[in-house]
């Protein structure tokens, strides 16, 4: 979805990792996002999506009005939040927020079994 955002909006990946770093997990997910890196400085304080300041995924809209850029908008990302559909198709398949956590990676079916497939149906 993100090129039909970035008809209407910029859209920017920012983090407290290092651009290096960035840059290798973007990769390793296919994400085609712009990042910025924070690097742990006063712009989480500042711009957190909760209310201490503290370090959340979320999402931070500004506008821009003229010469300023206002702070528009925030949320926070995590179970049952409005941007990832993944939860509301386990809630369908009835399953809580308990039930499944986010991986880096998943397991994958083996291209040859051990036993060459012979207990698969």
């Amino acid at each position: 979805f993100l090129p039909h955002l970035e008809t209407v909006m910029s859209v920017v990946l920012v983090s407290k990792d290092s651009p290096e770093e960035q840059h290798r997990f973007a990769n390793e997910r296919g994400w085609r996002f712009r990042l910025a890196s924070h690097e742990r400085g006063p712009y989480l304080a500042e711009q957190s999506v909760m209310v201490d300041g503290s370090n959340m995924p979320g999402v931070v809209v500004y506008q821009r009005c003229e010469e300023k850029i206002l702070r528009r908008n925030s949320a926070m990302f995590g179970p049952n939040d409005q941007f990832c559909s993944m939860w509301s198709l386990l809630s369908l398949a009835g399953h809580g927020t308990e039930d499944w956590t986010p991986q880096y990676s998943y397991w994958q079916r083996p291209e040859i079994m051990d036993d060459g497939g012979d207990n698969l149906n």
